[in-house]
């Protein structure tokens, strides 16, 4: 290092301070590099370190206005540092391509064109089936004007990964920058198809005329004539052929070619519909998008003709948001026509997803900034289509006409909604006679209760909920268990509709629905199903009985914020000294007296839920972690005393029920609370009990956590290391 430091200090870039705190900063990256299992961070901060050293000696450079010379070693001293550092990298992580892929950034950012195509050769031998890699290294050989370097690449590529859309996609983008490169070159040099085969047939009637008059002149010389002429058909023929392959190629016979292959390679929606929209986004001349488009779409007819996506693509063809005027409206009114006629003319499964696709459209672009007058005609066109349809109706239909009707119902008003759904009791109407169409579909039933929730009493969106629970099956069946939970709750609001204030209250309604709910998840008729909902109703039992228990706690620890279910403290909402704390506990014991609990009812509260969840709801293993980690919070900071004790006896029992189902996360988890809160004598009995009470190979698992548990302080404070500044606080080591 000393020559290129030495030059710094010479051009006056660096002091002598700030070369020495150069050196100890390299030297304590140095010294993190060596240890004895290396870490990728490591070697991405000193990267790091060295291109913000880099950065400022450019930026001081141009400031300082030095004259230029000769380039010196420390004009590239620091980058090929950078290098070096990769280098060092990726002889540990060959196998990280993330890793590759940040080397050759900065390979071409600092303009190594060379070591850009070393580096992507080296990477693509180690990882050929990673088609980003190809992508990269073909996106660097287009960028210095090599098409032919770009396009072996991604064929090779192809060979390899020809179920890649991402690959196919760039193969075509390619095709079409040569394309587009060549049209703009030939009208450079002045090159026109069209005109070319005109010059050619004037000069060679021009030439035919010519040698017709030599012909009367010198009639001795039939031979030389008759060799000339046929000099001057191929030379014609020649010239006709070279017009006809530009035309051909600037009609996209190559990239016709590639989008065929790519067709066949992946015969699928998500191909065609990246196709579609490089080619519609891409800037060639209309013609010739036009043509593309014409033999994509006739492609996806062939390949996908009854699939519905690809129904839609094909409908939604010219359909694009920066449509606007006439355009608009005519491109959204062929669009909802086909789209309209498909499900009609459509029977049995293929009906229900063009459905849904149809529901979809219409959604989509209700959703977007278009005029009232096409949203109301879009729903109107879906009220029609419901009408005519002849039983079973797709419930997709039913369940997204009920959703269009409560969002838009307001904003377009009775003067462009049906005059039969324009009120909030004629929708309630409706999506009350939708649901007896389909009475197991869920989509329709959220439908249904979203419109109860808004616009029926608390009774009735009760009973409503209580129907949907009754009649769903398959899909969607979750989210209509788990409808009357979330944070719109009919059951927390008033008649106003507004939210009540009275968090406990809230509280303690929650629990007693989840409570009526748990015994009735266990009737569903999906096994399946049943198992997933009543684990996911005991995991918000579990947290709103938490939520319940902290209430009634005379500590601080009543502050908690709750987020999502999950108790969290909060920095914010927790005071930062003893006096505050111990004001904040006064304010919530004055505010509800009447709830708070002493210590012993409190730990025994907390003793009592657990064995009965335990005992009633038989919890899943996902349901005993989380009400492990959430007794575990109550007293984290007391390591002794009766809280200390209390917490032992309810995560003890924890422990019991939780080691029944998983024996390995349970005792683990146990053993590392007893050694946190001082009882390591009896955390090793714990584990050395492993063995013999949950068998010889979960024992040693236990052993090996309870070793890693053992080494973590140690292990942590070898990953302390400061992150790297920007400016010359990173360069010069000073702390901010």
């Amino acid at each position: 290092m000393l020559a290129e430091l030495k030059d710094l200090v010479q051009k006056g870039l660096f002091s002598q301070k700030e070369v020495k705190q150069i050196m100890q900063k390299r030297t304590a990256f140095e010294t993190a590099l060596v240890r004895r299992i290396p870490k990728k961070a490591d070697f991405l901060r000193y990267a790091t370190y060295e291109m913000s050293l880099e950065a400022l000696r450019k930026k001081r450079v141009e400031r300082l206005k030095l004259p230029k010379g000769p380039p010196s070693v420390s004009d590239y001293a620091l980058v090929r540092r950078q290098f070096q550092i990769f280098e060092r990298a990726l002889k540990k992580f060959k196998g990280d391509v993330g890793l590759w892929i940040q080397y050759v950034q900065v390979a071409k950012r600092e303009g190594a064109r060379a070591l850009v195509g070393r580096i992507t050769a080296r990477a693509l031998q180690l990882h050929p089936n990673v088609p980003a890699l190809y992508v990269l290294a073909a996106s660097h050989e287009l960028e210095h004007l090599s098409p032919s370097a770009a396009r072996a690449l991604l064929q090779r590529g192809l060979r390899l990964n020809s179920d890649s859309v991402e690959m196919w996609r760039e193969y075509v983008k390619m095709e079409l920058n040569f394309v587009e490169s060549l049209r703009r070159r030939w009208s450079v040099l002045g090159i026109d198809v069209k005109g070319k085969g005109k010059e050619a047939s004037s000069a060679k009637s021009k030439r035919r005329n010519a040698q017709g008059s030599e012909d009367e002149s010198e009639l001795d010389d039939d031979n030389h004539v008759e060799a000339d002429d046929m000099d001057v058909d191929a030379r014609d023929e020649e010239l006709e052929e070279d017009e006809a392959a530009r035309k051909q190629i600037m009609d996209g016979a190559i990239v016709k070619a590639v989008i065929s292959n790519a067709a066949q390679a992946i015969p699928k929606i998500e191909l065609f519909s990246s196709l579609h929209g490089l080619i519609s986004t891409y800037p060639s001349p209309p013609s010739l998008r036009e043509t593309l488009l014409d033999h994509l779409h006739a492609l996806l007819r062939n390949t996908l003709p009854a699939l519905p996506a690809a129904i839609k693509l094909a409908a939604t063809r010219h359909l694009s948001d920066d449509l606007t005027g006439g355009h608009l409206v005519d491109a959204l009114k062929n669009a909802n026509d086909v789209l309209s006629e498909a499900v009609r003319t459509s029977t049995g499964e293929a009906r229900e997803g063009v459905a849904r696709v149809y529901a979809e459209f219409i959604e989509e672009w209700c959703g977007k900034t278009v005029d009232d007058s096409l949203k109301a005609y879009l729903v109107t066109s879906l009220h029609l289509l419901i009408q005519q349809l002849s039983s079973p109706i797709p419930p997709a239909l039913l369940a997204a006409h009920v959703r269009l009707l409560l969002r838009h119902h307001t904003s377009l008003g009775p003067a462009l909604l049906p005059p039969k759904v324009n009120t909030p009791e004629k929708i309630l109407h409706v999506s009350r006679k939708y649901t007896t169409r389909a009475a197991s579909s869920a989509p329709m039933w959220l439908a249904r209760l979203d419109a109860e929730r808004h616009f029926a009493q608390p009774d009735d969106v009760a009973r409503a909920w209580s129907a949907a629970r009754e009649n769903v099956e398959g899909d969607g069946l979750a989210d209509v268990w788990l409808w009357g939970l979330g944070s719109q709750d009919v059951r927390h609001t008033n008649a106003s509709g507004t939210l009540e204030e009275n968090a406990e209250d809230d509280v303690i309604k929650d629990v007693e629905v989840l409570e009526h709910l748990l015994p009735e998840s266990k009737r569903i008729r999906q096994p399946a199903a049943a198992s997933a909902i009543h684990e996911v109703l005991l995991m918000r039992y579990a947290a709103a009985t938490h939520r319940a228990l902290l209430l009634q706690s005379p500590q601080p620890h009543a502050h908690l914020n709750l987020i999502g279910g999950r108790a969290t403290t909060s920095a914010a909402t927790l005071p930062s000294d003893d006096d505050a704390r111990n004001r904040a506990a006064q304010q919530v014991q004055q505010a509800t007296p009447q709830r708070i609990a002493p210590p012993t009812a409190l730990s025994e509260a907390r003793l009592a839920r657990v064995r009965r969840l335990g005992a009633v709801h038989t919890p899943s293993v996902r349901v005993w972690a989380e009400v492990f980690r959430q007794e575990c919070g109550w007293h984290a900071d007391r390591a002794s005393g009766p809280d200390a004790d209390s917490d032992a006896r309810v995560l003890g029992a924890v422990y019991e029920f939780w080691r029944q189902s998983d024996g390995v996360e349970a005792t683990a988890a146990w053993a590392g609370w007893l050694l946190r809160s001082g009882k390591s004598q009896e955390a090793v009995a714990v584990v050395g009990r492993a063995r013999t009470v949950l068998g010889e190979q979960a024992g040693e698992e236990v052993e090996r956590r309870w070793k890693a548990v053992l080494d973590g302080p140690a292990h942590a404070e070898e990953d302390k290391e400061a992150d790297v500044e920007e400016g010359v606080a990173d360069v010069t080591g000073e702390e901010p």
